[in-house]
C-alpha cells in the first residue's frame, strides 16, 4: 500500500470493529504494517479516544453513531490538489446526510457537517507521505508521485445520539432531526456508496463539477458572518471556496483565508 491505481470500490471491505482508540489510527496502523488495500472501511462501535482537527477529540456514545475510517489510494490526484479529495469526501458526506435531513445539510468550512447552524459531523482527513503522516499540506511536495501517498479519511457523524457533552457548542443528531432511529451500520454502509460515487466522479470527470457543487452547499455562503483572528472579532461576508481550498470572504476587502487562521463566531 499504496497501490498504483485505486481498483476496488469505497468500504470494500468492510470491517466492522467493536472498540479502537481511534479509526484514523487504526487504519495508519494496518497500512504500515502492509495489511490494508485502498478501499477497506474500518468502522467501530465504540472510539475511545476520536480525533478531531487541530489536536481536538471526537467524542461520542457508544453504537449510536457513524465512526468510520476509510483507505484511500488517490491516484490521479497529486499531494499539491490534495484539497480536491478534501472537497470530495465532504461533498459526498453532504449528499448522504441530506437524503434523511435535507436541504438544510451544509458543508462548514474546512472539514465539519452542518445542520442548520448545528454540528452534525467531522471529516479529518491524513495522508501518509513517504513514511510521513500529515493532516494539511505542510509536508507536501509537487514531484511526490500519485502512487507514494495515501489519504485516511476520517467520519465521524452523529445518528441516534441524544445527549451530548456540556462542552460541545451545537451539536445534532440525525435523530434529532428525523425523530426516527437508525442502524449505523447499515447507514455507514450506505455513506461509503455515496462516497465512492463522489471519488469515481473525481477520477473519471475531473474536479470541476464537485469544486460548484462543494461551493452551492457552503455553510453561510453569500450570508454576514462572524470570524475570530488574533482575538478581534470581525464580520465578513463569506464568499466562497478557492480551488486551493481557501476561505474567501469580503469585509473591507476581499481576503482569502487559510485553513486554521480564523475561528468562526456561530
Amino acid at each position: 500500500m499504496p497501490q498504483p491505481f485505486a481498483t476496488k470500490p469505497l468500504g470494500f471491505p468492510f470491517v466492522e470493529l467493536q472498540s479502537v482508540d481511534s479509526t484514523n489510527n487504526y487504519a495508519r496502523q494496518q497500512i504500515h504494517a502492509g495489511l490494508t488495500q485502498h478501499g477497506t472501511a474500518y468502522f467501530t462501535h465504540e472510539q475511545l479516544a476520536g480525533k478531531g482537527q487541530r489536536g481536538r477529540v471526537w467524542t461520542a456514545e457508544k453504537d449510536a453513531n457513524i465512526l468510520i475510517s476509510l483507505v484511500i489510494n488517490p491516484h490521479p490526484i497529486r499531494l499539491t490538489n490534495q484539497f480536491q479529495l478534501n472537497a470530495c469526501i465532504a461533498v459526498g458526506v453532504q449528499r448522504f446526510f441530506a437524503k434523511y435531513a435535507g436541504s438544510d445539510t451544509k458543508i462548514k468550512w474546512p472539514n465539519d457537517l452542518y445542520w442548520q447552524d448545528r454540528k452534525a459531523g467531522g471529516i479529518l482527513i491524513e495522508n501518509i507521505v513517504r513514511g510521513k503522516s500529515s493532516q494539511d499540506d505542510s509536508n507536501r511536495d509537487e514531484n511526490t508521485p500519485v502512487s507514494e501517498w495515501v489519504s485516511i479519511a476520517g467520519i465521524g457523524i452523529n445518528i441516534n445520539q441524544a445527549q451530548f457533552p456540556a462542552d460541545l457548542k451545537n451539536p445534532v443528531s440525525l435523530r434529532q432531526i428525523t425523530g426516527k432511529t437508525f442502524d449505523p451500520v447499515t447507514l455507514a454502509k450506505e455513506l461509503c456508496k455515496e462516497l465512492e460515487a463522489a471519488f469515481g466522479q473525481l477520477q473519471h470527470n475531473g474536479f470541476d463539477a464537485l469544486f460548484n457543487e462543494y461551493n452551492q452547499v457552503l455553510y453561510k455562503a453569500r450570508e454576514k458572518v462572524k470570524f475570530k483572528k488574533d482575538g478581534r472579532v470581525f464580520e465578513a461576508i463569506v464568499l466562497g471556496i478557492s480551488m486551493a481550498g481557501k476561505l474567501l470572504i469580503q469585509h473591507s476587502m476581499m481576503e482569502e483565508i487559510d485553513f486554521g487562521a480564523v475561528e468562526w463566531v456561530v
